[in-house]
């Protein structure tokens, strides 16, 4: 199992006018492809299971967070986006990955888990 501390980031819909324009989105995705590469976090082709752990928001009161941590979490971003984001970030080229699980929970902050062997 591979756990690194980088809250998570959805893959962001880029353009050409993207490879020279500031977009916040952007900014952030390629942040967090610098702080997964310099975590050294791999990905195998098949049977991985991906836990994406996603912080609640500071706005919600003690006993929401207390309900919530751990819980599936059910908008957005989305599951497919996060895990875009990930393989980019991990391979160079994601088509030889074809067997993996992605799951997205609450927690107090943001962290990437990988647990191999466990995708169905």
């Amino acid at each position: 199992m591979t756990v690194i501390s980088v809250e998570p980031v959805p893959k962001p819909r880029m353009t050409q006018r993207d490879k020279w324009a500031r977009r916040p989105a952007v900014l952030r995705y390629r942040e967090f492809c610098d702080q997964v590469r310099e975590a050294g976090m791999q990905l195998p082709e098949s049977g991985a299971h991906i836990v994406f752990h996603l912080p609640m928001p500071a706005s919600w009161s003690k006993k929401r967070r207390t309900e919530m941590l751990g819980k599936p979490h059910q908008q957005k971003p989305d599951v497919d986006n996060l895990a875009k984001a990930l393989m980019d970030a991990c391979l160079a080229e994601d088509q030889g990955v074809w067997d993996v699980r992605v799951t997205k929970l609450w927690a107090v902050s943001g962290g990437i888990e990988i647990r191999e062997g466990e995708a169905a």
